[in-house]
Parts: structure tokens; sequence; C-alpha cells
């Protein structure tokens, strides 16, 4: 008994962990959307999550095999996806690489008309230190810097704020450092902006930190096979418990219609 009920809580308070986490998320989306920012996906992703872990949560807590059942389903669906997406990736990565270029390339495209498409590229540009999907000049692609004559924009041959190279005793940020950029060439630009393109820098990131990213993919992916397994542990001891409860039910009964007759017997006998 103690062995199921370990079984029970792990599992409960595993889900109840990445309940509490989509309810977060969840609500800094609607938050982000009462604020008059686009937080779609953030909404859509806590919203999956928060089914899923409520199915693990109420399933577990109250011993209920079609909830425990629908949880591990959808687990164990999102397991094998997540494991093929990484075997394509490794079996096709230059067909990955293209795919991810012109999935960026699109991103560029959009940009200034998704607002959380924007403060993702910023932070990325940011964080990495980089500007474009290859270089400085893609920024081209978009309507705003598009580096042409008759580009009315006050934009045009620039690129984003968040390229911009901030050294570390300015005080003073210069919003306008990445106007007119495009137009220098990649010596020139070096020194105002960033101008190798951030496609190059997220692998060479993941090349160096391919320690920490194995891990960390390794630990999600083995949370995922644990719960998975208390699930499967859990469905099969209630199962157990119901399938003796039935037989001991039927002990009883046959039990029962013998009394019946043992008497009468037992009366006959002693005549």
């Amino acid at each position: 008994m103690r062995g199921y009920r370990g079984i029970k809580y792990t599992l409960f308070i595993c889900c109840y962990v990445f309940w509490v986490v989509s309810a977060v998320l969840i609500a800094v989306g609607i938050y982000a959307k009462i604020s008059k920012e686009r937080a779609l996906l953030l909404i859509i992703v806590g919203s999956v999550m928060f089914l899923i872990t409520f199915l693990g949560c109420f399933g577990a807590l109250r011993n209920i095999t079609c909830l425990l059942k629908m949880f591990l389903g959808i687990l164990a669906v999102i397991l094998l996806l997540q494991v093929a997406a990484g075997i394509v990736g490794y079996l096709f990565t230059d067909m990955v690489m293209e795919r991810t270029e012109k999935l960026m390339m699109k991103a560029i495209f959009r940009y200034r008309e998704d607002q959380d498409l924007e403060n993702a590229i910023d932070f990325i540009q940011k964080k990495f230190q980089c500007c474009g999907v290859e270089s400085y000049t893609d920024w081209s692609h978009n309507a705003y810097f598009e580096c042409v004559d008759t580009n009315p924009s006050l934009e045009a041959c620039g690129v984003p704020f968040s390229c911009c190279i901030h050294l570390p005793n300015q005080t003073v940020l210069n919003t306008m450092c990445g106007y007119g950029v495009q137009q220098l060439e990649k010596h020139s630009a070096s020194y105002d902006v960033f101008t190798v393109g951030c496609l190059e820098k997220i692998v060479s990131w993941t090349k160096n930190n391919l320690l920490l990213v194995a891990g960390l993919t390794a630990g999600l992916l083995l949370l995922e096979v644990c719960m998975i397994c208390l699930a499967a542990a859990q469905i099969s001891w209630i199962k157990k418990v119901q399938q003796q409860k039935k037989e001991n039910e039927l002990r009883s009964k046959s039990e029962r219609k013998d009394s019946y007759w043992y008497p009468a017997f037992a009366d006959f006998d002693d005549e």
C-alpha cells in the first residue's frame, strides 16, 4: 500500500508543478492581451499544458483510470513527436537549417506587424549579439528597412535598435544608431552594429553549450518517461485492486448461497 501511495502522490506532485506553471503562463498571456499586446501563443501553450496536467492531477488524486489513460496517451504522443523531431533534425540537418533560415526570413519580413514577434527578434539579437539571419543586410527584406531610393520610411537602409553595439560606459543610448548602416561596408558597419547573422550565432552557441542543451533535453524527456511510467503503474495497481474486489464479492456471494443450504443438510444429517 505504501508503494501505491508513493506512486500516486509522486505523479500528483509532478503534474501539480506543471499545472501551476501552465496557470502562470495563461495568466501572463491574459495580462499581456489586456495590455493590448499579442500573446496568443503563450495562452495556447499554457492552456494545452493546463489541460494535460489537470488530467494527470485529478486522475492521480481520485484514482480515475480513464483520465490517467488520457494523460498517459497524450504524454506518450508528445514524447514520440519530440524523439521523431530530434531524429529528423539529426538526419536531415541541411534541410532543417534551410527551413529555419526561411522561417527567420519570414519573421524579418513581418517585423513591425506583430508585437510579440518584434519583441522576440529584438531579444534574440540583443542576447546573441547578432543582426539579421545571415548578415545585417537581411533587414532589407523588411518594408520599413528596405534599402531602395523609393522607400519613404525614415528607417530605410537601417536596422533595428537591437542590432546596435552598446558600449559598457554608455549612459545615453542612441536609438538611431542603426540608421543607414546597410549602405556601409561590413568593416565600417561593425563599429556601430553587429554584422554577424543570428543563425550562425545560435548554431555556434548550441555547439559551444552542447552538454547543457543535451542535459536539459535529456532531463525533460526523462521526466516525461517517469510520468508515463508512474501513470501506467497507477493504472495497473487500480485495475489489480478492482479485480481483487470483484473476486472478493464473487466469493462472498457464493458463501452466502452455501449458507442457505448447509443448515438444512446439517439438520437432516443430525436426524
